[in-house]
């Protein structure tokens, strides 16, 4: 109970810099964990010397972010939910919604599991595979599928974990998942020699020990937050406000993989290498995606909780140390891009072709990649402090009311560069939204605050008479 006091001190008291360091750091080393084993997942593949192995993994990246997408679904829409009722003082609610956001999300993945397996050829298809990559995207992607269940539920676990202030829990979780999947890629695929099939078990049971560590810090009696069928409950309030953050969520990312697998389509009639290419950029690109939303995940939790609580000078601290991390962050990560391009692809591949395009694809997005955490803060901002609405549209922004039809149209005018350089016209766009709402936010919380202050020297002053 000492522990759990205090938690809900730090959240509400605490210097921001200081908490935001605290609660964000954990989240960094799991999140940049999982971007290193896509990038160490990727280089095994590149070991076993085939360029459509490896496209084989870029075509199925975008089926992994919908099974990732139904995951943040449940996870950020709870963990939102969570922070503003902790900040409420309504434990309660907060047990029954954490149950029923559990209960839920394991049988979703379980139906996703049947789902893949029917349609696992015809997906693959439709996100890009030629017929030389399917062989091997078939026998990667079929054994992904199976262990849905553990990626979805281990995402509701962790954002529920990090909900009630204890992020490093969750960052060891996730860092024992993708460590002993980076330790299991070399084991599977060359001790036994089961190729790319090797990197998606690796990938599987690492996810299955994830899960006993995580659903173990409820068994132990560890959290705050209490899981049980006894809570679960058909609540037409609790999905609403989960599914309202959620499905924000559920769109950007499931809108990520549309997006990934039109960028494959597009590069399909440029050959493997082309696939190749992109799948290898992506990976890289997503260290620094991933550092970004790692420190969103420390900052979200803060934002929500002091909103509930009504702390709106904490609530703008947070916001202002925010934007200045993340931006340094970003820019210094695009100088490294910028100049080093060549160097990194060549670790993932031999193929010169795949190193040509891949570098060019590294520098054209990099181009506007400093402003990249003024856009992340504000997503989770708007998820944190409930507006559903607007974390919507910008989820919608930058993976699809402005990518989908640059990777559409782009293309035919431009060929190869057009695919190259979508991304790029995608974020130039999204900034420009993001800056249209945050002011508007930033205008809505300032008068939320005058009425709240208003509120309490009325009450003062009718207790004085």
């Amino acid at each position: 109970m000492a522990e759990i006091k205090q938690r809900a001190k730090m959240m509400g008291e605490e210097k921001i810099s200081k908490i935001l360091i605290k609660l964000a750091i954990p989240g960094i080393i799991a999140m940049l964990v999982n971007a290193v084993y896509n990038v160490v997942d990727t280089m095994f593949v590149g070991m076993l010397g085939n360029t459509s192995a490896i496209g084989a993994v870029a075509v199925a990246f975008p089926l992994f972010m919908i099974i990732a997408a139904l995951g943040q679904m449940f996870g950020v829409g709870v963990g939102s939910y969570i922070s503003r009722l902790l900040g409420e003082k309504n434990k309660e609610l907060a047990d029954r919604a954490a149950s029923t956001t559990f209960f839920t999300s394991l049988v979703c993945g379980m139906v996703f599991v049947a789902f893949g397996t029917i349609f696992l050829v015809p997906l693959l298809k439709m996100f890009g595979a030629t017929e030389t990559i399917m062989p091997f995207a078939k026998d990667y992607s079929r054994i992904l599928v199976i262990g849905a269940v553990f990626t979805v539920t281990n995402m509701t676990l962790n954002n529920m974990i990090r909900a009630e202030g204890n992020a490093k829990y969750s960052m060891f979780a996730i860092s024992l998942g993708a460590g002993l999947n980076i330790i299991l890629d070399p084991v599977f695929m060359f001790v036994l020699d089961m190729g790319v099939k090797g990197a998606a078990f690796a990938t599987v049971l690492a996810q299955m020990i994830s899960f006993i560590f995580l659903i173990r810090y409820y068994i132990s009696g560890k959290s705050y937050i209490k899981i049980s069928i006894k809570n679960f409950t058909f609540s037409q309030k609790i999905y609403t406000e989960v599914m309202k953050i959620g499905i924000a969520t559920f769109t950007r990312q499931g809108l990520s993989s549309l997006s990934l697998a039109l960028i494959n389509v597009a590069a399909k009639p440029y050959g493997d290498a082309a696939v190749a290419a992109m799948g290898v950029t992506l990976r890289v690109i997503s260290i620094g995606v991933f550092v970004v939303l790692g420190y969103n995940q420390g900052f979200q939790p803060v934002a929500g909780y002091n909103y509930g609580a009504k702390k709106y000078n904490r609530l703008r601290q947070a916001i202002k140390v925010s934007l200045k991390w993340t931006t340094a962050f970003a820019t210094i990560i695009t100088v490294i891009f910028m100049f080093f391009a060549e160097g990194i692809l060549a670790i993932f591949s031999k193929d010169l072709e795949v190193v040509i395009i891949g570098a060019r694809t590294i520098r054209a997005v990099s181009l506007l990649f400093p402003l990249f955490g003024f856009q992340q803060v504000y997503a989770a901002l708007f998820q944190a402090l409930g507006k559903g609405r607007e974390a919507l549209v910008l989820s919608l922004s930058r993976q699809g009311i402005f990518l989908i039809p640059s990777v559409i149209v782009l293309p035919k005018l431009f060929e190869l560069n057009g695919v190259i350089f979508s991304q790029t016209v995608a974020d130039f766009f999204t900034i420009i939204v993001t800056g249209i709402l945050a002011l508007k936010l930033n205008k809505k919380i300032r008068e939320e605050e005058n009425r709240y202050k208003a509120n309490e020297n009325a009450e003062y002053n009718n207790k004085l008479a």
